[in-house]
């Protein structure tokens, strides 16, 4: 029997007009907005930010590696899957994929942002637009909100706003304005996502800090999912999970064939320096356990990922195809998913290919096409 194969990690490109015609009247003059630069092609322009974020890797799928470069390119020159839901479908289609959870791009970096206001405002705008969005083809289509992080209590009133809009989950700032995420102060915030049964995503490149300066340019690639093992760190040793046992995260687009040794050093680090613990944090099980139970992953095409999931929970990994970004398989997902996945039985496929993803996010797995890899 076949099913179908689901991208637990997609993004849009958002559209010139994402933030300019969604966004509250009195931010509307600082509104990200889409430039042109003599000589550097197209990019989007942020009030706040010294740096326009141009558009050559945000859409730079099935190009060669001598083809991608981060200026030059105008938006015209996009997929139009990027911001045109119908277009998505064909280009769904021509990976073989029969849903994506869709997170933002400009929206990535805006996590960044210092003025927690400006924020605000942006991530509301980007809400109501990715709703309608995926409202054109909600079985298809499963957006993730954004939530600023001002306070506890706003980003529950995120939460339910998210919800009413009909999307699936939401992505977290890597940095909230108060205190950090393992503070009692957040408590309400957990309990809600859990109550409304909205799961929530730590994307990578959504926390400050954590860039590298040291080496080749090329290292900073290979850093960037150090932010986002920093945060899983601080839910499972600030006893977040410990807490709240129902509580699910995940951690997106960070790999995810780095888990094995992260349980390791995790439970060594517990077991022979727990008095590093915050006071008054206890923990009834061993670090890996909480990450086992409580943490997904995603990944694209982390070979190591396949090879070691009996080595980790992988009723916990997900697949993603990372559309359109330049780290993509699209539109070869099929022929990588047919040699990778070689090594997993089928049950174990199955489930990191659509079950798992499909469960967390509730996807009417019968309102899907089936995939012909996966028979």
């Amino acid at each position: 029997m076949s099913y179908p194969i689901i991208s637990a990690d997609s993004h849009i490109t958002e559209a010139p007009d994402t933030y300019t015609a969604h966004i509250d009247r009195a931010w509307r003059d600082k509104a990200p907005r889409l430039i042109s630069i003599d000589g550097q092609g197209d990019a989007f322009q942020i009030d706040g930010m010294k740096r326009p974020i141009n558009l050559g890797l945000v859409a730079a799928a099935g190009k060669l590696p001598e083809e991608i470069t981060e200026t030059g390119v105008k938006f015209s020159d996009l997929h139009r899957g990027g911001w045109d839901p119908d277009a998505r479908m064909a280009d769904q289609d021509r990976d073989g994929v029969a849903a994506e959870v869709i997170y933002p791009t400009v929206g990535m970096l805006l996590c960044n942002h210092a003025d927690f206001d400006y924020k605000k405002a942006c991530f509301d705008a980007y809400n109501r637009w990715i709703a309608d969005f995926c409202g054109r083809h909600p079985t298809r289509l499963l957006g993730c909100g954004q939530s600023a992080g001002r306070s506890p209590a706003e980003m529950i009133q995120d939460f339910k706003a998210i919800k009413a809009l009909g999307l699936r989950g939401v992505m977290m700032p890597g940095n909230p304005a108060l205190e950090d995420y393992d503070s009692p102060i957040y408590d309400p915030v957990w309990e809600a996502a859990i109550e409304l049964d909205l799961p929530l995503s730590f994307h990578i490149l959504t926390a400050r800090g954590n860039s590298t300066v040291r080496g080749p340019r090329i290292n900073s690639f290979l850093s960037i999912i150090r932010g986002n093992q920093d945060i899983m760190g601080t839910l499972i040793f600030g006893g977040v999970f410990q807490r709240h046992p129902d509580l699910r995260v995940v951690c997106v687009e960070a790999d995810a064939g780095w888990v094995p040794h992260y349980l390791y050093r995790m439970d060594h680090a517990y077991k022979r320096h727990r008095n590093w613990l915050a006071p008054g944090v206890k923990l009834e099980k061993l670090p890996s356990e909480y990450f086992s139970e409580h943490i997904y992953t995603t990944f694209q095409d982390d070979w190591v990922a396949f090879r070691s999931a009996d080595q980790m929970n992988w009723r916990r990994l997900m697949w993603a195809n990372d559309f359109p970004h330049s780290d993509s398989t699209w539109p070869w997902s099929q022929e990588m998913l047919a040699e990778q996945s070689k090594v997993l039985s089928g049950e174990q496929r199955q489930a990191i290919l659509c079950d798992n993803v499909a469960q967390l996010y509730k996807i009417d797995l019968a309102a899907l096409h089936r995939t012909p890899l996966a028979a």
